[in-house]
């Protein structure tokens, strides 16, 4: 049997802890995560034993998290410095320019994901 009491209590330490936790931190977080999702939904993900990362290729999910991708770091960059910022953008850029590869019919220019943004 579980106590609620117990779950209760966890969800609150979870809440503070994260409470601890800068916005930098945190977007720059969202942003890996985006990113690393799209280069494996572009075919990029590491080849292991058994495993052809070709086979994670789906340009239709990739272009959604590029997109979301480039809606984070357009609205937050302002906000947190070229530090941060800078290799956001680089990544994002690198991302683009994949997924433009791997396209067997690109984009015109400006239609790629997140590039309207």
């Amino acid at each position: 049997m579980t106590d609620h009491a117990d779950d209760s209590n966890n969800a609150d330490t979870e809440t503070r802890d994260i409470s601890d936790v800068p916005a930098v931190e945190i977007v720059t977080t969202v942003a890996v995560h985006l990113m690393t999702a799209s280069a494996i939904k572009l075919g990029l993900g590491e080849v292991t034993e058994g495993h052809n990362p070709e086979d994670d290729k789906d340009l239709a999910e990739a272009r959604i998290l590029i997109t979301s991708l480039a809606g984070l770091v357009k609205s937050a960059a302002p906000m947190l410095g070229n530090a941060h910022a800078g290799p956001l953008r680089d990544g994002l850029k690198t991302l683009q320019e994949a997924f433009r590869e791997a396209s067997d019919i690109p984009d015109a220019p400006g239609e790629g994901p997140g590039e309207k943004l």
